[in-house]
Order: structure tokens, then sequence, then C-alpha cells
């Protein structure tokens, strides 16, 4: 969820700053092949919804522990939005769209994520033009996926598929700009885990509605899905997001960002590794064009922070 740190950043060594990177990187990036495993004999939006909503308890019970205030109805009611955007419209339609695509290329559509932000920032009320090599980034990013979703004699993909993520990818960016203005509790601890909540609650009710809850068979659930379950719950949303907020207080927001074109990478080798997807040359050559175009994106904004708009990521990006 959406988090921002301009405090002075307390002194920490290379190693731990390494291994919490590290974490980030693959657990994040992994999280996207756990989710495909997950589906596998689980509703997917009844499989998000229980995930997140356990998370997003655990995570409340252990802020709360450490001292933080108790949220407000004000709090609640932004964190419903943002988790609305966040998780039901970002990961809800990941999990949907990963039924019909595989889990690396929805790694790399999801990772258009920053394109978005800058999209909406430009077009809202107000906005602000991107520059040059913001611009430059956009057109770079915006042709890898046009690269990436091409029919092409070595694969064919769902395009259903792919525009739920790509549509996810701008619900997500959505949902990150409002959170950085909604009323939310000053705790990151604490912000994150009642947005978890009101998304994971959100999830929930959509699997009902739309019958997808109707569709799980105990069963039926195999140990490699209740295993993802546990994995996403436990690694997913509460290891890799406390190695995340230790980072953002410790290390150079540039360094942290890097997790944003680490993750897809990451995501693309373990599909292809565990779950047999394809790594074809045209997949590679796209995913090097989108991740260009993002990594010009971040780093042009993060060494001018007063002039451009800032492109901030939801800590679960991920991971979603």
């Amino acid at each position: 969820m959406h988090e921002s740190n301009h405090r002075a950043r307390p002194a920490a060594s290379a190693m731990k700053v390494a291994l919490a990177l590290a974490a980030v990187y693959v657990i994040w990036g992994s999280t996207y092949l756990a989710i495909r495993f997950a589906i596998e004999t689980l509703p997917p939006f009844l499989m998000a919804g229980v995930r997140f909503l356990t998370a997003g308890a655990l995570l409340y019970l252990w802020a709360r522990w450490r001292g933080a205030p108790r949220p407000s109805l004000v709090h609640w009611r932004s964190a419903l939005l943002v988790g609305g955007f966040l998780l039901l419209g970002g990961n809800g339609g990941v999990v949907w769209a990963e039924q019909r695509v595989d889990s690396g290329l929805a790694a790399l559509l999801i990772s258009t994520e920053p394109l978005w932000i800058v999209l909406l920032v430009w077009l809202l009320p107000g906005g602000r033009r991107p520059s040059l090599p913001v611009a430059g980034g956009l057109l770079l990013g915006f042709i890898g996926v046009g690269l990436l979703v091409r029919p092409s004699a070595e694969s064919t993909i769902d395009p259903l598929g792919a525009a739920a993520v790509v549509l996810s990818a701008l619900s997500w960016a959505w949902g990150s700009l409002y959170g950085q203005r909604a009323k939310l509790p000053e705790a990151p601890l604490l912000s994150t885990s009642i947005q978890m909540i009101g998304g994971g609650a959100l999830l929930l009710l959509f699997s009902a509605v739309t019958g997808d809850m109707a569709r799980f068979e105990p069963s039926e659930v195999s140990l490699r899905s209740a295993l993802a379950v546990v994995y996403l719950m436990l690694f997913g949303s509460l290891v890799a997001f406390t190695a995340y907020s230790w980072l953002m207080r410790v290390a150079s927001p540039v360094l942290v960002s890097t997790y944003a074109y680490v993750n897809p990478v990451v995501a693309v080798v373990l599909g292809w590794a565990f779950a047999g997807e394809p790594l074809t040359a045209g997949t590679l050559g796209a995913a090097a064009v989108i991740l260009a175009g993002v990594a010009l994106i971040t780093s042009t904004q993060a060494k001018a922070p007063k002039q451009e708009e800032p492109v901030e990521r939801a800590s679960e990006a991920e991971a979603v």
C-alpha cells in the first residue's frame, strides 16, 4: 500500500540492506507464480480475498500491539476506497487473468503501472506534462507492451487476459495516486493493514456476488494451492512488506525503486523454471523494452523530485 517517508534515514549495514532488497526482489517476484499455483484449485477472487483479509488482520494486530492508534471511521472509509482500487481492481484483475495468461506475462504487464501513473498525473485537472525523458520512457513502455501481446509464430497471447492485467495496472495506478491524498493513518503498517482488510473484504464480496465463491470445493484443494496461499499471506504480504518498509527508512529511494523492474524478471524466470512457461526471444525483447521504459521514468523522477510528480508504487505491487 502507499507509503512515503521524508525523514532522515538511519544508518544500516550494507549486508542488511542487500538482504532486505533481495527479499523484496525474490518474494514479490515469486508471488505471480504463487498466484498461478493457488488458483489451480481455488476460485481466484475467494483466494485473494482470504489472503488479504487474513494478512491485513495479522498486520493490524501487530501494528496496534506496537502502539499505533486506533484508526478513525474516516481512515476506514479511505482504506476501503484505496483497497478497492489496489486489491479488488488491481490484484483481483491479475488473479483472474492468470487463469488465461502466464504468470511471467502478468508480471511484465503489471510493471507498466508507473506508465499509467505518469499519464494520469498529466491528464488529471491541473496535471503536469511529463519531461522529455519521462515521455521517452512512456513511449518505450507502451511499445514494449505492443510487442509483448502481438500475435506471433512463437506464441499467442490471450487478449482478454492481457487486457485484464493492463486494466489492473491502471486501477493500481489510480489507487496509488488516490492513496497519496486520502486520509489514512500516519503509521505505515496500520495504514497498509486496513487497506488490506478493506480490499480483502471487497474481494470476498465480489467473489460471493459473481458466483466465484460457490465454486469452492474444499475436497478439491491441492496441497500445492494451499501452500501457495500460505506463502502469499506470510511472505508476499507480511515478510516482503516488512523488508520494503524498513528499506524505505534506511536506503536510497532510487535503490529501493529498482524492485519495479527486477520483480518482473524474477517472475518470468520462475515461471519458466517451475511452471514450464515459454521463454521466447520475442518475450525477452519486449520485456527489455518495457523495463527500459519503466527504468527511465523512475530514475528520471528520482533525480528530480521537485520537478516531477513522484511515481510511487503501492507496497503490494507487485506482487500483487
